[in-house]
């Protein structure tokens, strides 16, 4: 799975621990709100790019709609 702008801090921290650090880093809250109505829109792909090399996930590792 990738994650993806859409989905909360507070969801992907429960989902793949090692995340909390990155989003510290970031100075992103942990919170129940989409990343993209949290995160500034210059900073959300960079927050993105690093929370996926985090967790191993990338296009190439999903499929579309799984």
């Amino acid at each position: 799975m990738v994650i993806q702008s859409n989905m909360s801090s507070k969801a992907i921290v429960h989902v793949w621990e090692n995340t909390a650090d990155t989003f510290k880093k970031f100075n992103v809250p942990i919170s129940e709100i989409s990343l993209d109505a949290l995160v500034n829109n210059s900073v959300l792909p960079a927050l993105l790019a690093e929370l996926n090399t985090v967790v191993g996930s990338s296009g190439a590792t999903c499929i579309e709609g799984g």
